[in-house]
């Protein structure tokens, strides 16, 4: 007999597999998928679920027929989601090592960074604020952009608002498609 979550992999998967035959572009498949309003998201309102579902083979299914789409040669639907960019500061040694480990494996650093991305990581793999509690990241609406307007000169290094970092008035904060 069929648990209530095994019911529910299994409905996903083939929700799943029918848009992968379809064979859509790898932004959609995610979008419909496993984005912020996708299939996996909508059954899964509570983060021990969907923790549950990510370490499941359904879930690795997912995962593959997604990396199959990101190899095909026209890979992004830029008219149906336009494209963002984020700047993340690393350490140079960081960047060195993404750089030669793209390179070993022959391919750009934005596909590793994306496959990287892509990855679930354990909650406690994931350092918190020092003055911020851990945030669920379910049922969660992403952050918007900053939409007061600052002089051109502000720079000050102060937060704008608490539990972030020095943000410039010209650059909007957006939460990752994967919900981080």
């Amino acid at each position: 007999m069929l648990t209530q979550s095994t019911e529910k992999y299994q409905e996903i998967l083939k929700a799943a597999s029918q848009l992968y035959t379809s064979e859509p572009d790898w932004v959609t498949f995610f979008r419909e998928i496993l984005g912020v309003d996708g299939i996996v998201r909508r059954h899964f309102t509570r983060l021990e679920d969907l923790t549950a579902f990510e370490k499941s083979p359904e879930f690795e299914q997912i995962q593959k027929w997604l990396v199959k789409l990101r190899e095909q040669k026209n890979a992004t639907d830029t008219e149906s989601e336009p494209t963002r960019v984020i700047t993340v500061r690393l350490p140079k040694s960081m960047h060195e090592y993404l750089r030669t480990e793209a390179h070993d494996l022959r391919t750009s650093m934005n596909k590793l960074c994306i496959s990287k991305l892509l990855q679930v990581i354990e909650q406690d793999l994931i350092p918190t604020e020092r003055n911020s509690a851990p945030v669920s990241r379910i049922n969660k609406p992403a952050p918007q952009p900053i939409t007061s307007t600052f002089g051109a000169s502000h720079t000050s290094s102060q937060p704008l608002h608490s539990g972030s970092s020095s943000i410039s008035s010209t650059q909007p904060t957006f939460r990752s498609a994967s919900g981080f």
